[in-house]
């Protein structure tokens, strides 16, 4: 018989939230209430009541004096404007700023970070997961998917997008990529996986030259003489001219060793050579590159790409299983035992994931806090007390539950203070 998922003794249902708890403390108020009037009533036929009313008494102010002081933490006592209420709808701007700084100074600080992580073996945890994906590391995959998950949906889209893209911005500019297209371009010639690419410019040629026939003939029209164009010469010039491209191009296809073919590889060996040697050459794809990232296109295409990575990162975090089928898997899986089994390979990804937490905390850690506190601000006085409340208000009545009883305790000790004559 399937059964569905073991609900979280903490949020089980037997166990009353926030509302219960607060209709809890109230009827305890209400209660007390009670009681106090009634024995106040009876107490001359029973005197042993007067014991029963200082109980009451004393826990009726005890248990009003922690509703007032419960709700002066999210919203005015019964509507009323008394002054140092609603403390929190009226301070959040400042409670986001002191969380953001808390965060900062405590958490994303990079010494902080390298010490914690100094005894965290980063890299055993990812290759058990990868390895023994169905094993003892489920729980653990679980759990990290789904923070995983909630993380990329919950945290502003657009400022974190802007942060990947960003850095991504500053990474290309940084990089000098002349000498890397000239090198890639040069393997390329060596390795003749330029001529696929020739041979469809040739055949494109081809087929732009039949599409394009009647403007070559028409260029040749208006620029023969009115004279060769009685005697039709323009027309057998036009002939030749299609004729002899479209032959150009047939032998081209048809034969490797064309001269045409070998002067366009030699000016691509130059065009490798330059990019990784001729300074000037190197200067203007430099400029070049700068104008592209600058290009409205490229930030599109850098928002697609952004998008595209959150929406496969939820998707996978969503479903582990999924992510970890098929080759890919193997693959994912091989990797996994290899940070099991190198010991070196295991404390170097170590290394590098403890430095680059550190370098993305002092790197990034203004830009995180900033969106802590941003997120807080832009939180209405409702929502804030709404999120608040509903995180630790369930807490907060077991003050009134507490203050309640030990106020009774109080007034029965100080009733029984004062029949002793003390």
């Amino acid at each position: 018989m399937a059964s569905g998922p073991v609900p979280l003794s903490r949020f089980s249902s037997d166990q009353p939230g926030a509302g219960g708890m607060k209709r809890l403390a109230t009827g305890l108020l209400v209660l007390m209430a009670l009681l106090y009037f009634s024995s106040r009533q009876l107490e001359p036929a029973y005197p042993w009541l007067e014991w029963v009313e200082a109980f009451a008494e004393a826990a009726m102010v005890g248990a009003l004096a922690d509703w007032f002081a419960v709700t002066a933490l999210f919203r005015h006592p019964l509507g009323l404007p008394i002054p140092h209420t609603a403390i929190i709808p009226k301070n959040k701007d400042r409670i986001g700023t002191a969380l953001s700084r808390f965060i900062r100074e405590n958490f994303l600080v990079a010494p902080v970070i390298a010490r914690r992580m100094r005894k965290t073996d980063v890299a055993g945890a990812i290759g058990r997961f990868l390895a023994h994906p169905s094993g003892g590391e489920t729980r653990m995959r679980s759990g990290a998917s789904r923070l995983i998950a909630d993380a990329f949906e919950g945290l502003d889209d657009e400022r974190l997008g802007g942060i990947a893209k960003d850095a991504l911005k500053a990474r290309l500019k940084r990089m000098n990529v002349s000498p890397v297209i000239g090198r890639a371009l040069a393997v390329a010639i060596n390795e003749d996986r330029h001529l696929p690419a020739m041979e469809k410019a040739i055949a494109y040629l081809a087929n732009a030259l039949d599409d394009n026939e009647h403007m070559i003939r028409d260029m040749v029209y208006k620029r023969t003489s009115w004279l060769l164009r009685l005697a039709t010469v323009d027309e057998r010039i036009a002939d030749q001219l299609v004729e002899g491209l479209r032959k150009l191009f047939r032998d081209m296809e048809a034969d490797p060793g064309h001269p045409v073919r070998v002067k366009i590889e030699h000016q691509l060996a130059d065009l490798a050579n330059n990019l990784q040697t001729d300074p000037a050459l190197m200067a203007k794809v430099e400029q070049w590159k700068v104008r592209a990232i600058e290009n409205s296109s490229v930030a599109l295409w850098l928002d697609d790409l952004w998008q595209r990575f959150r929406t496969g990162i939820i998707e996978g975090a969503h479903n582990p299983d999924g992510a970890m089928a098929g080759q890919l898997g193997e693959v994912l899986g091989s990797i996994g035992h290899s940070l099991e089994t190198d010991a070196r390979l295991k404390a170097a990804i170590n290394r590098f994931t403890r430095r680059a937490a550190a370098g993305m905390a002092a790197s990034y850690g203004d830009n995180i806090v900033t969106l802590v506190s941003d997120t807080v601000r832009s939180w209405d006085a409702t929502t804030v007390t709404e999120r608040l409340e509903g995180a630790v208000g369930r807490d907060l009545q077991y003050i009134r539950i507490n203050g309640t009883l030990v106020g009774g305790l109080v007034g029965t000790g100080l009733h029984a203070l004062g029949k002793v004559g003390i």
